[in-house]
């Protein structure tokens, strides 16, 4: 029966990310992340990882969508972008999707090659999740902090500049 269950949610998850991806309104979009996420936090339950599941589906898609539809509501996506703008942002995504890629690639050379599994910790607690987060991987922790930090301020940054406007 968690074979069936599984398979569900994986294309019900799947399926929403494709609409996402595909579907023009911003609006929609956030509602099918919504699904995608507690679709994949339903996918952690299933893998007996009830603090991600539950970490998943609160501060991920109820959370953080909150966010992103108050910012959906708080700029004016329907405006069209001059031409040699929107040939700029073809390029960055064109750029990000490579490395996107090339990381895809990376992570399964290393899985095929049976490495990075020895720093998880055994047993799966979270006591030893959070000794090696704040231990092992204490920089990587305070860079991705730093990074959100960055993108905060350029979101007030941006909403200042359009009300000055």
């Amino acid at each position: 029966m968690a074979v069936v269950i599984f398979a569900v949610l994986a294309v019900l998850c799947a399926g929403a990310v494709t609409a996402m991806i595909l579907s023009r309104n911003q609006a929609h979009n956030a509602l099918f992340l919504v699904l995608a996420f507690s679709s994949l936090g339903g996918i952690f339950g299933l893998l007996d990882a009830p603090f991600a599941a539950a970490v998943q589906v609160l501060v991920y898609a109820g959370a953080i969508m909150v966010l992103f539809l108050f910012a959906i509501m708080m700029f004016n996506l329907r405006q069209p972008l001059p031409p040699e703008r929107r040939r700029v942002r073809t390029y960055l995504a064109a750029v990000l999707a490579l490395v996107l890629l090339a990381e895809l690639v990376l992570a399964g050379r290393r899985a095929l090659a049976g490495g990075g599994a020895e720093a998880l910790p055994s047993g799966g607690a979270i006591a030893d999740l959070g000794r090696l987060l704040f231990t092992d991987y204490l920089y990587a922790f305070e860079i991705t902090s730093l990074l959100i930090v960055a993108a905060l301020v350029g979101a007030l940054a941006l909403a200042g500049k359009k009300e000055s406007e």
